[in-house]
């Protein structure tokens, strides 16, 4: 008796798998973070703004942030975006915002005026002192701008997984940074106050440094106890049918079970399929290779994720129109033509 062939163990696997859609997350109204991360060049950006606007035809607002320093929020949707919420065209709730998180202890500091120069120069030594510190606080100015803005929900475009997972656990460095720094504020603060009186510098500016990273570290605990919420926080892995994207994607699934923060959807996008008949060689020894991954992935994740499947398309995903067009493939599966 024949091996059944790939395709045949694709479809037997499929009639027992959760449905292959992002419709959970659509009916899930008690999201409000919702991350898209995965290996670079995976589609990402296109998945996110796909999610977004599927979002934005059920909810009352979004906003889409990217996190990635690469930034092509713009480029996709053919709009410049930067670090305030923007409307974006073609849509009356989706805001779209691109931000850098590694780089705002210095731009606190220095609006800091902790007592002039010398005082700023010896915050600086002593912040950066601490490994990660830095990152983590430009994260904690993200989020304290983001919580002041009134979004129903939020989509996040990360940066490939290395910068992802750092980007995930900045809440615990971040509130393990500020303890110590709000513990050096209390032990050497009057020491630090006299030190600036001498310099010329006022005490007040100081004790206003050390308020604002303990109102800092307070917000990040916040976020933080609402990332492990499964209520409030999913996160969606963005891969391509190739080894190496799903070894990426299983370190990612196995990094996000250590932080606690939940994951249960899959997408794999630039999928082919070569029409019926087709005689392009290159292209159905790749749907091949790309079917035997996919197994995998079934294999692996098809009891436990809603395995979504996007077609590798003929011509770039830009623009609002576009946009709205392949996002209907989240909700809807899609069917190739004959």
């Amino acid at each position: 008796m024949a091996e059944p062939t790939i395709s045949t163990q694709l479809m037997e696997a499929e009639e027992d798998m959760l449905p292959p859609t992002l419709q959970n997350i659509l009916d899930q109204r008690s999201l409000k973070w919702i991350f898209c991360g995965g290996k670079g060049g995976v589609g990402k950006t296109t998945t996110s703004c796909s999610l977004a606007t599927q979002l934005a035809a059920c909810r009352e607002s979004v906003l889409l942030i990217s996190t990635d320093p690469a930034h092509n929020l713009s480029d996709a949707f053919g709009q410049k975006f930067n670090k305030d919420a923007t409307k974006v065209n073609g849509y009356s709730n989706l805001f779209a915002m691109e931000i850098d998180p590694t780089g705002s202890i210095q731009e606190m500091i220095d609006n800091s005026d902790a007592g002039g120069g010398a005082m700023q120069s010896m915050m600086q030594d002593l912040a950066f002192a601490i490994p990660g510190v830095d990152e983590a606080m430009g994260f904690a100015e993200v989020m304290k701008h983001v919580k002041s803005m009134e979004f129903e929900v939020i989509v996040f475009d990360t940066a490939p997984t290395g910068h992802t997972l750092r980007f995930l656990s900045f809440p615990s460095v971040l509130d393990k940074a500020l303890g110590k720094l709000s513990a050096l504020g209390g032990r050497f603060g009057p020491m630090l106050q006299q030190m600036t009186s001498m310099m010329g510098g006022g005490g007040a500016p100081q004790e206003d440094m050390f308020a604002k990273l303990d109102s800092m570290r307070a917000v990040i605990q916040e976020v933080n106890t609402q990332f492990t919420d499964p209520d409030k926080t999913t996160f969606v892995c963005v891969a391509i049918s190739e080894f190496l994207s799903l070894y990426e994607t299983e370190r990612l699934i196995q990094e996000l079970t250590n932080y606690e923060i939940d994951t249960h959807n899959i997408v794999i996008n630039q999928l082919l399929y070569p029409k019926e008949g087709s005689n392009c060689e290159h292209c159905s020894v790749r749907q091949a290779m790309q079917q035997k991954y996919l197994l995998e992935a079934y294999d692996l994740y098809g009891a436990d994720f809603h395995i979504v499947k996007l077609p590798l398309k003929t011509e770039e995903v830009r623009g609002a129109e576009k946009i709205k067009e392949f996002s209907k493939m989240l909700i809807e599966p899609y069917v190739p033509e004959p």
